[in-house]
């Protein structure tokens, strides 16, 4: 999913004008993409003279980050070790199948693309 980087957008709207589904606003002055709407062609991206639309690689630390938070701030609900280190199986667990889940949908976009 394509994203702004505030702080480098000028708000010049050229990517807003690009977007062929009206995915893209300009909202305080900075271009912002309404993600359900967004069908990820790519064109906000290419468009941009100020590479503001940035991609999602770039936001993997950010989430992993925020991963990271999530588990501690659980963690505080709980008061001993034992159930703390419970939690952090849990917690692989889940995002295990979330890997899990991601992989299974990449092999069948892969099966999707032949047979187009």
């Amino acid at each position: 999913m394509p994203w702004v980087k505030q702080e480098m957008c000028t708000g010049c709207s050229i990517c807003v004008d690009e977007c062929p589904v009206g995915a893209m606003s300009i909202d305080g002055g900075k271009a912002s993409i309404n993600e359900e709407n967004c069908i990820r062609c790519a064109r906000c991206h290419d468009v941009c003279p100020e590479e503001a639309v940035r991609h999602d690689s770039e936001r993997v630390p950010e989430e992993i980050e925020a991963n990271l938070q999530w588990t501690r701030q659980l963690l505080r609900h709980f008061d001993s070790a034992e159930k703390k280190r419970g939690l952090i199986e849990r917690m692989k667990r889940y995002f295990t199948k979330e890997r899990k889940v991601a992989d299974q949908t990449i092999a069948r976009l892969d099966q999707l693309s032949q047979e187009l």
